[in-house]
């Protein structure tokens, strides 16, 4: 069967919710997920886009889907490609489409002149973290994401 990537476009903004949704419900946050088709249009497809959307088909049919975003690298000097979220139907799995995505980012990345390609991985994914290994990926252990939202973001930027 016939795996394809492509772009995402302003159409595919349900189908990219609805893969959310799903990596959701797998990364066991069901009710986590705030985003909307008009957020998503607005924001992947509308005139201020900062981040991207791949699309990944079989046979036609959207199977998963990717969204990725550039950061930059003050060390290497370069630009860096950051994978927020991939995803793949569960029942699609084991086919080769997470690799296909991984590898049109990867050549993305090159096309790009980037210095990095980077994303995390929840302790608990035991199939991505052996997946990701398995492609030549290397664990960053020592280092701490850290995050602020909601309430604790707004009190912080509205310090004096």
């Amino acid at each position: 069967m016939s795996i394809t990537i492509r772009h995402a476009q302003k159409d595919d903004a349900a189908t990219i919710l609805h893969f959310i949704n799903e990596l959701a419900i797998y990364e066991k946050e069901p009710d986590a997920v705030l985003n909307t088709v008009a957020d998503i249009e607005q924001k992947l497809f509308g005139d201020d886009v900062r981040a991207h959307a791949l699309i990944c088909e079989q046979e036609g049919e959207a199977i998963g889907f990717a969204v990725y975003f550039f950061n930059y690298s003050t060390w290497l000097g370069k630009y860096g490609l950051y994978l927020e979220d991939l995803y793949v139907a569960q029942d699609q799995r084991g086919q080769g489409a997470g690799k296909a995505l991984m590898k049109f980012l990867a050549q993305l990345a090159i096309e790009k002149d980037c210095g990095r390609f980077e994303w995390v991985v929840l302790d608990w994914n035991k199939p991505a973290i052996d997946f990701y290994n398995s492609i030549g990926a290397k664990p960053q252990d020592e280092w701490i994401i850290y995050r602020l939202t909601g309430d604790e973001l707004r009190a912080f930027a509205e310090q004096p």
